[in-house]
C-alpha cells in the first residue's frame, strides 16, 4: 500500500501536477478494453459486491443512476461502470432528428461496442499496473480532485456553495476523457466527485482507491436460488405457450409491464424484467432491442423471458409488480375465461402496433381494462417514472396536486357495448404511429380531428346510456371492489384512488387520497387509461425528435381534459362550467377554441343528491366515503406513536398558503429527532397555476398567492430538494419560523438553523439515515433517492 499512498499524496499535495499535460499513451500504452470480471468465489468478487458497489450506491449512484445521469454515466452495475461516459446529450427538446438509442444492455452488449458508439472509459484501459490504474482513471482522478477541497477546507462548511458550481439540469457537461482530464482539473477545480457534495471520508476513499489500484475487478451477482429458478421457469413457460391467443395475451402483458420490476413476493425482493428474446426458455436470453416495446422484432416468433435485474434499484425508476399464485389465477380468469378467438396475430406496422385498440382488438376490452385496473398505480407510474418523466415540458401538462379515480367495470361495459371501441379505433390513433421523427403542425391537426371525432361519438353513446335509466352518480366510480373471483384482498383493491404530485420537472404517484382537497381531479375510463400508457410509456421515445416530443405533450392535453370532464360531469349542471372556468383561467387561444367547439358535458344532470352549495368539496367527501374501505393510511400524519402535539404542528404547516410556501423548494424531507425515535415527513410544494395549457410559457400562468403545502408522514418524491432536521422540542419554533417566512433571506436563515445543505459535513451521515428509514418504511416500493435536484441555497 505504500505506492498507493505515494500516489495519493502526489496528486493531493502537488496541485501543479495538473498544469503539465500528460501523454498517457507514452506513459501507460494505448487504450484497450479490459476484462475485469472475476469468479464469484474470489476475494475480489467479495470486495466488489460487499464493499465497493454498496459504497458506489450510497455516494455515486445517487447522481449517476439513470437516463438523466450526468454524462450518461451509470454506476449501477459492472456493465454501466465499464461503459463509462458520453458527451452526447440524451434529453433534448430541440433536436430535428431522432438519435440512436444508448440503453444499457440493449443497444450494445460489450464494452468495445460502447467505445465504438462514443462512450469513453472512467477506468484505466491502458497498462494494468497500479500506477496507471490510478493516474489513468477518470473515476479515481475525480475522487482525488474532491479530496483537495477537503484539505483546503473549501467544502467543509454548511454554507451555500459558490456560483462556480452549476447544478442546473441542462448545464453544460464536460464529460472529460482521461486525455482531457488534466485540463479539466485546471479549468474546474470545483469539479471533483461527488460533485457539489462532501468528499468521501478517509475509509470510503481507501475502499475505492484500493479497488481501482488493483484493477477494478467486478463480478456478476450471486446465483439465483433454486426457488427463483423454478419460478422463472414456471412463468416463462406460461408466457410462451404456443396457441395464438396465448401469444397475443403475452404480447399485451409485455407491452404494459416492460418497465416494471417483477418479483416473487413469497421469496424476496430479487427483481426481474420481462424482455423480448430471440431465444426460447432454457436458452440464454438474446434481447430484441427495439426503440419501443411494440416495434417489429423482425423474427417469426418472439419469446418473453424473465431477465434478472442487475442494477441498483432507484426510486425514480422502480415499478415493483408481484408475480405469484394469486396473480396467475387473476391472469387466467381475466384473459382466458372469456370466450373469444384469435385467428391471427396483428402486425408490427407502426399504424397498427401503436394503436392498442387495433392490435389487441381480439382481447375483450373488459379483460384489458381489468388487467390495467388490478395495478392501476403501476399503470399510472409508468408515465411518471418512465423516461418521459425528465423535463418540464413533459410534465407541465399536469397540475401539481390532483386525485385520480376510475370508472367501474360495469359502466365501462356499457360504453364498450355494440363494439363501440372497435368502431372508434381509427379515432383513437396516437402520435407514436409517426414514430421518432415526426412533424408537428400536420400531425397535430390530424390527431386533434381524430380526438374530436371520438369525443362526439362518446358523448352520443354516453347520453344514450344515461337516457336508459342509467344513473350519473357514484356508481360510475370504482370503489375498489375486487375485480375477479380469485382476489384475496378482503377489503378490496387499494389501487382505486391515486394521488399525483408534480414537482416541476419530476412527479410522484401514490395510493390513496393524500393531502388537502386539490383543485382538480381525473376520472379515468378504459380508453383513457390505455391511451395514456401508449402515449407516454409504450409509445414515447426519449431519443425522438422535437416533433415527436411536442406531439406527445400536446396530445396529452386532450387526455387530461377528457379525464377532468369525466369528473366534472358528476357535479350539478350549474357547477360544471363554473368549476371548469376556474381551472382554466386565462387559457390560451387554442385551448379556448377547442373548448368552445366541443360539448364536453353530458346532457343529463347528476343523480347525486347534493346537500350543500360547495359541490366539489361535497363530492370529494362523498368519494372518500365511497372508497373508505380501500384508502390506505400510510401517509396520514397521525401514525401510531406520533405525539398529538406533533401532528397538530404538522397540520399547521399544511394550512400555509402563499408567501411562506413560495420560498420552499419542491420536495423537503424533514427528520424529527425524538431521542431514539426518529420520524420523517415530506413537505410537498404545490405550485398554483391559472391553467396548464401553456406549452412554453408556464411562468406566465403561475399564481404564487395560491401556492399550498402538503405534509405527509414518510417520504414522497424521488428527488429531494433539501434535507431538514429538528429536535422534537424545537419543533414549535421550527413551525413558527416557517409560518412567518416571507423572503428568500428568511428561508436562508431558516436553513442555517434546520437545513442539512449539500455542503454540510453531516450530509452523508444524514443521507444514509434517510435512505435507511425510507427502505424500512416501504421495503418493496423504496429505492435510492436521487440527488440531481438538490438545491444550493
Amino acid at each position: 500500500m505504500s505506492r498507493f499512498f505515494f500516489f495519493v499524496l502526489f496528486i493531493l499535495l502537488s496541485g501543479c501536477a495538473a498544469v503539465v499535460a500528460v501523454n498517457y499513451d507514452v506513459m501507460y500504452g494505448d487504450e484497450d478494453v479490459q476484462d475485469r470480471s472475476v469468479p464469484l468465489s474470489s476475494s475480489q468478487a467479495a470486495t466488489y459486491l460487499n464493499d465497493v458497489q454498496p459504497l458506489l450506491n450510497q455516494r455515486c449512484v445517487v447522481c449517476h443512476g439513470c437516463y438523466d445521469a450526468p454524462c450518461q454515466l451509470k454506476l449501477t452495475s459492472p456493465e454501466g461502470i465499464e461503459r463509462g461516459l458520453s458527451k452526447s446529450l440524451l434529453h433534448s427538446g430541440s433536436r430535428l432528428l431522432a438519435v440512436p438509442p444508448s440503453r444499457l444492455y440493449k443497444d450494445a452488449t460489450t464494452t468495445q461496442a460502447w467505445r465504438e458508439q462514443g462512450f469513453s472509459a472512467v477506468l484505466n484501459e491502458r497498462k494494468q499496473v497500479e500506477e496507471a490504474n490510478l493516474m489513468a482513471s477518470v473515476l479515481y482522478r475525480s475522487l482525488v480532485l474532491k479530496q483537495r477541497d477537503v484539505l483546503t477546507g473549501e467544502t467543509a462548511s454548511t454554507t451555500v456553495l459558490s456560483d462556480s458550481y452549476d447544478f442546473s439540469l441542462n448545464r453544460e457537461q464536460q464529460c472529460s476523457t482521461i486525455g482531457e482530464f488534466d485540463d479539466y482539473e485546471l479549468q474546474h477545480p470545483e469539479g471533483g466527485m461527488p460533485y457539489g457534495l462532501p468528499a468521501l471520508n478517509n475509509d470510503e476513499f481507501k475502499i475505492l482507491a484500493s479497488w481501482l489500484m488493483k484493477g477494478a475487478k467486478m463480478s456478476s451477482l450471486p446465483a439465483l436460488s433454486d426457488e427463483h429458478i423454478g419460478q422463472v421457469a414456471y412463468w416463462e413457460k406460461w408466457f410462451n405457450q404456443a396457441p395464438l391467443k396465448n401469444q397475443l395475451v403475452s404480447r399485451y402483458i409485455y407491452e404494459h409491464l416492460f418497465l416494471s420490476h417483477l418479483y416473487f413476493n413469497e421469496l424476496d425482493n430479487t427483481y426481474f424484467k420481462l424482455v423480448r428474446s430471440i431465444t426460447p426458455p432454457g436458452e440464454p436470453i438474446e434481447i430484441i432491442a427495439t426503440r419501443r416495446p411494440y416495434d417489429d422484432p423482425n423474427i417469426e416468433r418472439v419469446y418473453y423471458r424473465l431477465q434478472r435485474e442487475r442494477e441498483t434499484i432507484l426510486a425514480k425508476t422502480h415499478l415493483p409488480y408481484a408475480l405469484n399464485a394469486a396473480r396467475m389465477s387473476t391472469f387466467e380468469e381475466i384473459f382466458y375465461q372469456p370466450e373469444y378467438e384469435v385467428d391471427h396475430l396483428p402486425s408490427y406496422e407502426p399504424e397498427v402496433a401503436s394503436n392498442p385498440f387495433v392490435t389487441f382488438e381480439a382481447i375483450p376490452p373488459q379483460s384489458r381494462y381489468n388487467f390495467m385496473l388490478q395495478e392501476a398505480k403501476n399503470t399510472i407510474m409508468g408515465f411518471i417514472k418512465g423516461p418521459v418523466c425528465r423535463g418540464q415540458i413533459a410534465l407541465n401538462v399536469i397540475d401539481d396536486h390532483f386525485w385520480v379515480f376510475f370508472v367501474t367495470q360495469e359502466a365501462q361495459a356499457g360504453l364498450n357495448s355494440d363494439n363501440f371501441l372497435s368502431q372508434q379505433k381509427a379515432h383513437l390513433r396516437l402520435p407514436a404511429e409517426s414514430e421518432s421523427n415526426a412533424g408537428v403542425v400536420v400531425n397535430w391537426f390530424q390527431y386533434s380531428q381524430a380526438q374530436k371525432g371520438y369525443l362526439e361519438a362518446k358523448s352520443r353513446k354516453v347520453n344514450q346510456l344515461l337516457n336508459k335509466d342509467s344513473l350519473l352518480d357514484l356508481h360510475l366510480v370504482w370503489s375498489g371492489e375486487n375485480l375477479t373471483t380469485t382476489s384475496q384482498e378482503p377489503k378490496g383493491n387499494d389501487n382505486a384512488a391515486l394521488t399525483i404530485f408534480r414537482h416541476f420537472d419530476s412527479a410522484t404517484v401514490v395510493k390513496g387520497l393524500v393531502g388537502q382537497e386539490p383543485k382538480t381531479a381525473w376520472l379515468i375510463d378504459y380508453p383513457l387509461l390505455e391511451r395514456i400508457h401508449y402515449l407516454l410509456v409504450a409509445g414515447f421515445d426519449v431519443y425522438g425528435n422535437v416533433g415527436h416530443q411536442l406531439n406527445t405533450r400536446l396530445y396529452m392535453d386532450f387526455l387530461r381534459m377528457e379525464a377532468e370532464f369525466n369528473f366534472l360531469n358528476l357535479l350539478p349542471k350549474e357547477s360544471r362550467q363554473k368549476e371548469h372556468d376556474y381551472w382554466y383561467r386565462d387559457e390560451g387561444i387554442n385551448v379556448k377554441k377547442y373548448l368552445e367547439n366541443n360539448d364536453h358535458f353530458f346532457a343529463k344532470n347528476t343523480d347525486i343528491n347534493y346537500k350543500t352549495q360547495k359541490h366539489k368539496t361535497e363530492l370529494f367527501s362523498l368519494l372518500k366515503a365511497h372508497l373508505e374501505k380501500v384508502l390506505p393510511n400510510q401517509y396520514t400524519l397521525a401514525q401510531p406513536g406520533t405525539p398529538v402535539k406533533e401532528v397538530a404542528l404538522m397540520q399547521v404547516i399544511m394550512e400555509l398558503v402563499g408567501s411562506p410556501v413560495n420560498q420552499l423548494p419542491e420536495v423537503s424531507v424533514l427528520l424529527v429527532n425524538d431521542g431514539d425515535n426518529k420520524r420523517v415527513y415530506t413537505l410537498l410544494k404545490n405550485v398554483a397555476h391559472s391553467n396548464i395549457s401553456s406549452l412554453l410559457d408556464e411562468e406566465s400562468n403561475l399564481l404564487p398567492a395560491e401556492d399550498t403545502l402538503t405534509v405527509v408522514s414518510g417520504i414522497i418524491g424521488d428527488y429531494p430538494s433539501v434535507y431538514l432536521t429538528v429536535e422534537v422540542d424545537k419543533l414549535p419554533v421550527f413551525v413558527a419560523y416557517l409560518t412567518a417566512m416571507k423572503t428568500a433571506e428568511d428561508y436562508t436563515a431558516w436553513l442555517d438553523d434546520y437545513g442539512v445543505r449539500r455542503s454540510d459535513t453531516r450530509f452523508w451521515q444524514h443521507s444514509d439515515e434517510i435512505q435507511t428509514l425510507n427502505q424500512q418504511l416501504q421495503p418493496i416500493n423504496a429505492g435510492l433517492l436521487d440527488y440531481n435536484r438538490l438545491q444550493n441555497r
